[in-house]
């Protein structure tokens, strides 16, 4: 895949993401995918986001940084949304917070096949 079609497709999953289509997942994701240099597979992927949603349920993926040296991508994810109850183990209970994420994807065959993500669960800390 091109830096673009890399984009593209990459583009297309954020969107499934925050439309909650699950059931299109799949055309994103590889069926063994990788997370945090764990195999969890697309089964577990789907539930690990199920979860996210749950816990946030106006939670949205916005990319503010995206860099592409194929077959990576790199992305920094910025949320502002009102987790409910326990989250990173602080009482957020509703409370509106912001915070990022940094994301490096690998592709193969057109879909996600590893995933790297760091979270700054001190910026919740910092808010709570």
């Amino acid at each position: 895949m091109t830096s673009e079609e890399i984009k593209g497709a990459y583009r297309a999953y954020i969107e499934c993401l925050n439309k909650q289509d699950w059931d299109n997942l799949h055309r994103y994701v590889a069926d063994q995918v990788e997370y945090n240099g764990r195999t969890i597979g697309l089964k577990g992927y789907r539930a690990m986001l199920v979860e996210d949603f749950l816990a946030i349920p106006d939670l949205y993926f916005n990319f503010t940084h995206l860099a592409s040296d194929p077959p990576m991508i790199a992305s920094r994810l910025a949320f502002d949304c009102t987790p409910i109850g326990q989250f990173f183990g602080y009482p957020v209970n509703g409370k509106r917070v912001r915070f990022d994420e940094n994301v490096f994807y690998e592709f193969r065959d057109g879909k996600i096949q590893s995933v790297w993500s760091v979270i700054d669960k001190a910026a919740v800390a910092a808010q709570i």
